[in-house]
This record gives C-alpha cells, sequence and structure tokens, in this order.
C-alpha cells in the first residue's frame, strides 16, 4: 500500500491512497472555499487578442485559478487514476441526450483550467465551429467537430472535478515530458513521478507503440472520444484524433512523446494542429449569436451524431 498525505495548497488538503493496483480513493478535503468557485476574475476588457497573448501560463488575471486547477490535477491524475476513470466513465451510462442538448449545457461551465476566457464554455464552441465554417466551408465533419469537441466537459456537471475534466492532457505510465504546462513545479505529489518503471521514458509502452495504445491523463477529450465511438457516431478518423488528442498540447504544439508515435499518429498530427488554430485563436470576448446558429449546426449534428445519444 502506497499512502501519500499532507499536500496543502491554499487551505486545500489532499489526501491520496492507493489500496492496490486496480482502485485509488481520492478524498479532497476543502478547508476554505472551492478554488472552482472563488477563482472567477472578470472577462479581460480587451476583446481581440495578440496570438502571442493566449496561453499565458506565466501571469494574467486568471492565473491563480489555472494554476491551482492544473496543481491538483498533477498531483492526482496516475495511471491507476485513469484506469479507474475508464471503468466510472466508458460505459456510458450517466444520462441520455441530443448533442446540441449536450453543446447547450456548457451555458454552467466556465473552464478553471483556461487562461484566456472566463465565459462560458458554449460560446467557445460556436466561435471556434464557425472560424472552421469560414475556412473551410465545405467540411461539415470538421465544422461539427469544432462546436462538439469541448462537450466532454459536461463531466463537471455530473460531479467531476474540473481537475479530472479540463486542460491539457498527457500520458499516464511513462515520464512526464518538460513541454507539460507547470512541469517543474506542479508533479512533485504525483507518486509516478517516482516510480522505477513509469520514470522511464517509454514506461509502460514501447517505441512507435502508437498513441491508441497509451493511457492519456483523464479528461473531456478522452470521454467525448468514447462516447462517439460507443454510439457509432460517422466522424471520421481525422475527426475523432482532434477530438481525442485536441487538449495534448506536449504533442501537437511542442513535438514531445513522438517517441511513441506510430505512422498512423504522424498521418493524422497535421489535421489535429489544423483543428488547433480554431480551438485556440477562436477565443475572443466577441460572442456569436448562438440562437441564429443552431439551425445549421443541428443539420451536422442530424448527419453525424443523430438522435439521443448515450453519456
Amino acid at each position: 500500500m502506497i499512502h501519500l498525505k499532507g499536500f496543502s495548497l491554499n487551505k486545500i488538503e489532499i489526501e491520496i491512497t492507493y489500496a492496490n493496483i486496480n482502485l485509488m480513493c481520492v478524498r479532497v478535503r476543502l478547508q476554505g472555499p472551492d478554488p472552482s468557485l472563488v477563482y472567477r476574475p472578470e472577462i479581460v476588457e480587451k476583446q481581440y487578442k495578440d496570438k502571442e497573448d493566449y496561453r499565458n501560463f506565466e501571469n494574467g488575471g486568471l492565473f491563480d485559478r489555472v494554476f491551482h486547477t492544473y496543481k491538483i490535477m498533477h498531483s492526482i491524475q496516475t495511471l491507476d487514476f485513469v484506469k479507474l476513470k475508464h471503468s466510472e466513465w466508458s460505459h456510458c451510462s450517466h444520462s441520455q441526450m441530443g448533442v446540441m442538448d449536450a453543446v447547450m449545457s456548457l451555458d454552467q461551465l466556465v473552464d478553471e483550467s483556461d487562461p484566456d476566457v472566463d465565459f462560458p464554455n458554449s460560446f467557445h464552441a460556436f466561435q471556434t465551429a464557425e472560424g472552421i465554417r469560414r475556412e473551410h466551408p465545405d467540411n461539415g465533419w470538421f465544422q461539427l467537430v469544432g462546436l462538439i469537441h469541448d462537450i466532454g466537459k459536461i463531466m463537471a456537471l455530473w460531479g467531476e472535478p474540473q481537475w479530472a475534466v479540463v486542460g491539457d492532457t498527457f500520458p499516464v505510465g511513462c515520464r512526464f515530458q518538460n513541454s507539460i504546462v507547470f512541469r517543474e513545479n506542479s508533479f512533485q505529489d504525483n507518486p509516478n513521478t517516482s516510480d522505477p518503471v513509469y520514470s522511464t521514458e517509454c514506461g509502460i509502452y514501447t517505441n512507435n507503440c502508437g498513441l491508441e495504445k497509451v493511457n492519456m491523463s483523464w479528461g473531456h477529450d478522452e470521454y467525448l472520444y468514447r462516447v462517439m465511438k460507443y454510439n457509432e457516431c460517422s466522424i471520421p478518423e481525422e475527426g475523432l484524433y482532434m477530438i481525442r488528442f485536441h487538449s495534448f498540447y506536449p504533442w501537437h504544439s511542442n513535438g514531445d512523446y513522438m517517441h511513441l508515435c506510430n505512422e498512423k499518429d504522424l498521418r493524422m498530427l497535421p489535421w489535429v494542429q489544423e483543428f488547433n488554430k480554431f480551438d485556440l485563436y477562436t477565443k475572443t470576448a466577441d460572442l456569436p449569436d448562438v440562437e441564429a446558429l443552431k439551425p445549421y449546426y443541428q443539420s451536422l449534428i442530424d448527419k453525424y451524431c443523430p438522435g439521443i445519444l448515450k453519456w
């Protein structure tokens, strides 16, 4: 049994108990207000940002909120934790609803890992989709992926803490690479960091094994990918890669973990990178007219993800 206790951060105590290799129990004791309710500054007044201003993880009005989210995430997201979350969520037994209802449910969610915006995620969904539509007007499935890519965050509305839902993703079961956000000062309490196998370059994997065989940190990317597969949605493989790996910034933006990639991953990488520029650079305070856009995007949903899905 491994017992890790005593990590404290701004009146938060986290106790992690590993009962065996298949189960991890996490207890988060809040000594004060939940940071997910506290760190909500006003929307930054500057409506349009320069590209170099995006993904600022060094300072800014949202820095405290962002760092606290990542600190907890990087302390708790281990291989055992990821396996536990797969067992809880991959059976799609939590709810049943249509895709547009899932998109609009994100009206209730502000992503606490995002240093760029502080407005509900539903607006970001339409911003991303419209950005893709302008440059790829004839590619309906691509536009749809822009709309739905974040709706796995619905887990946060069903009780999952945001540090297990939002933020950049990374492989578990092998060494945490340096390009991960806050790598130097947020993984000290993660037991996988000092594990003799999990801390090696390949860990439990082999060179060029392919990302499909890699366990990613648990979050909305992996969950939505599982939902799409479970419901047999007809989005092509390129779109599924965008959904599954759009938050994997250490890979698609920093070139890490290439030793785990196979030929398919390398073919799909340009698609993920093309998607990323719309996911990132459409985040502005210029909010779209959602009601006017709904009929068009419902037509895409009816084509690729029709009816009521299991979540």
